[in-house]
């Protein structure tokens, strides 16, 4: 059996109306005082459904975005299809959703403890840009949490995640095959987990086609339009040599490189040819359009709010790693 709230404040030295405080999310405690108590509260068993607000009644899903350096951003087809995802199955499900932005700076720990006290049954971290350590806040929640498109093996939650290195192996396979040219690499600057994945699937295709690793020509460029365009332009103009073909971590970066070199003189596919990762809109629009990996955004949004809810109702609880698979778009960026 587990403690009660009276056992509770004897054992933290603690007056009972502290305790409850604490426990309710109601002011009158300090942060870290209510920290302690939850913490303390999960360790020795305290039945949160006894907390106003967190029982079963509760119908609230949280979505939140969380932002490190601006690799992610909201107002991208990306994340509006994992939203359209998420929301279309809390509808079905009758759960309302609550979509917020957690910013990985000295305000997140104020941040996630409004979370922690409000009416929130179950969290969907879009977790990006996040790191092992970033997790941090988030390990003592005592609602369930389901990561989005990262996995952390420490964190011991739900992962619902792109298979990053399936998506880059397709993409370089194909490049090679077609061109039969040794691939470059347009390396995104910002080091995420998607982003290395898709480094191990680019690097194992060309040691598969019997190339050296070593030979292949890197850019780290920015992932967006106009900071890839801006470093590959600097790049060309510098002298630096050029590969005859590119796979791109994602469609923002070989966009912005195909533009830099369609503006140096180089003529894509033929000269230079180059594939993306992820199937934004725009790349249909292009000219050329552009080759890519198609990633089912609103199918993973679906996944995670699936699981989450699954987790919402079960005794008893073991995490799970979900890979959702990618396929190849062929376009006209790189030749058949």
């Amino acid at each position: 059996m587990g403690i009660t709230a009276k056992e509770l404040a004897k054992k933290m030295a603690l007056s009972e109306a502290a305790v409850s405080m604490a426990l309710n999310g109601k002011p009158g405690v300090s942060t870290e005082t209510r920290r302690q108590v939850l913490e303390t509260a999960e360790k020795y068993g305290y039945d949160f459904t006894k907390i106003s607000g967190r029982n079963k009644g509760t119908k609230t899903i949280c979505f939140a975005l969380y932002r490190k350096h601006g690799a992610v951003v909201a107002d991208t087809p990306f994340f509006s299809e994992l939203s359209e995802g998420i929301q279309k199955t809390c509808k079905d499900e009758g759960y309302k959703l609550n979509i917020i932005y957690l910013y990985g700076d000295d305000t997140l720990e104020h941040q996630v403890e409004d979370i922690r006290y409000s009416d929130c049954a179950g969290l969907i971290l879009l977790g990006t840009e996040m790191a092992a350590e970033d997790f941090a806040p988030f390990a003592h929640f005592n609602i369930p949490v389901v990561l989005l498109d990262v996995y952390l093996p420490d964190a011991k939650r739900d992962c619902v995640l792109i298979n990053n290195i399936q998506g880059a192996y397709q993409a370089t396979d194909h490049l090679i095959t077609c061109t039969q040219k040794q691939p470059g690499y347009l390396k995104s600057s910002y080091s995420i987990s998607n982003f290395e994945e898709r480094a191990d699937g680019f690097y194992k295709a060309v040691r598969t086609h019997g190339m050296s690793p070593s030979k292949c020509i890197v850019h780290k460029l920015a992932p967006s339009i106009e900071g890839a365009m801006a470093d590959m332009l600097a790049w060309i103009q510098g002298g630096g040599e050029l590969a005859s073909c590119y796979f791109a971590d994602n469609d923002l970066i070989a966009i912005g490189a195909m533009k830099a070199l369609q503006k140096s003189g180089y003529r894509i596919p033929r000269d230079i040819a180059i594939i993306g990762f992820d199937n934004l809109p725009m790349g249909d629009y292009l000219e050329p359009s552009l080759t890519t990996i198609h990633v089912p955004k609103q199918y993973m949004g679906e996944m995670a709010a699936r699981r989450l809810m699954d987790v919402l109702g079960a005794k008893r609880f073991v995490p799970v790693k979900l890979e959702i698979s990618t396929n190849l778009v062929r376009r006209r960026s790189v030749s058949p």
